[in-house]
């Protein structure tokens, strides 16, 4: 590899460029070259529609995938969750670091717990996966709450709770994180409450196949117990939009008995945004020695749970 800077292309929000910034620091270190940041807007970034309207999947990754395969970067860094579950030929995924926390968390006014907001509290989200357990949630447990679709950054979504438009806001743990922000949180919500989005936490480090040097260094960076977990977590997520259009929360974790770990255990969730139909399963297993028994493991739970109901549930698509 010659010495000259590796360009990483990365999205411009303040969140993109925090976590960009945090893999150009470790690409350095493992190749001995300095990374230059190489800013591309996407699709995602301007449009002003709602994600689930312009095709959610993609948006924000099209603009640095074609980038890539132009040759106007090296490698790319992209939110896991964002990413298309099929991958083109040309590009490889050449590491997913270990994960952030996947939780989702909410920020409320008043510094309030999730189940403590006053009856027909307004709780902004723009994921209809996140509506559909908080829906769910609340209808099984007494609570009375109103979820409003939101867009916008992260600065935007607190600003609505700030302003007192909102009582409460769902955003993911990893990217407040990320950003230094995670003082502002008043509540994490288990997974037990809200699954998070498939591969949420998780970012993918992605490159042209032919780049062989390249491959190899960046997959110094990758975590294997990670990316099997990300990679049933997609599989199941494959395998359910295929079958039905509902928003689909994913989470595959590793059991340890101390210092050794034992099984992964998937949980899949599809349900209809308004909470009133949950299709909810988990199976557990040995951890996935290869690419293709996590996939399987993904694919097995998809398909028991579109033969529990799923595959009937229509909702809006949205990542």
């Amino acid at each position: 590899m010659s010495d000259k800077a590796l360009r990483l292309g990365t999205r411009r929000s303040k969140l993109a460029m925090a976590q960009s910034g945090q893999v150009a620091d470790a690409v350095s270190q493992v190749t001995g070259r300095s990374v230059e940041l190489v800013e591309i807007t996407t699709y995602g970034d301007v449009s002003r529609e709602a994600l689930a309207q312009i095709g959610g999947t993609g948006v924000f990754v099209t603009a640095l995938r074609d980038a890539l395969l132009r040759g106007e970067v090296d490698f790319a860094v992209h939110s896991l969750k964002d990413l298309p579950t099929t991958q083109p030929d040309e590009l490889v995924l050449a590491a997913v670091p270990e994960r952030e926390d996947p939780r989702d968390v909410i920020v409320a006014r008043d510094a309030l717990k999730f189940t403590d907001l006053p009856r027909g509290a307004r709780v902004g989200t723009g994921s209809p996966r996140r509506m559909a357990q908080l829906n769910g949630y609340a209808r099984t447990h007494g609570l009375d709450i109103e979820t409003v679709p939101i867009r916008g950054n992260v600065d935007t979504r607190i600003g609505y709770v700030r302003s007192g438009e909102l009582d409460a806001v769902v955003l993911a743990a990893a990217g407040l994180n990320r950003i230094g922000r995670s003082d502002e949180v008043t509540d994490f919500l288990s997974v037990d409450t809200v699954l998070p989005a498939p591969g949420q936490g998780a970012l993918a480090i992605e490159c042209t196949a032919d780049n062989a040097d390249l491959v190899a260094a960046l997959a110094e960076l990758d975590d294997p117990f990670t990316r099997a977990a990300v990679t049933a977590e997609r599989s199941l997520l494959a395998a359910l939009e295929a079958g039905c259009s509902a928003p689909v929360g994913a989470l595959a974790d590793l059991l340890a008995d101390g210092q050794t770990v034992k099984e992964m255990r998937l949980r899949g969730v599809v349900g209809t945004t308004d909470g009133q139909t949950l299709v909810q399963l988990s199976t557990t297993g040995p951890v996935p020695e290869t690419h293709e028994g996590a996939v399987a493991l993904g694919r097995e739970l998809a398909t028991e749970m579109l033969a529990l109901g799923a595959a009937g549930l229509m909702g809006e698509r949205a990542h």
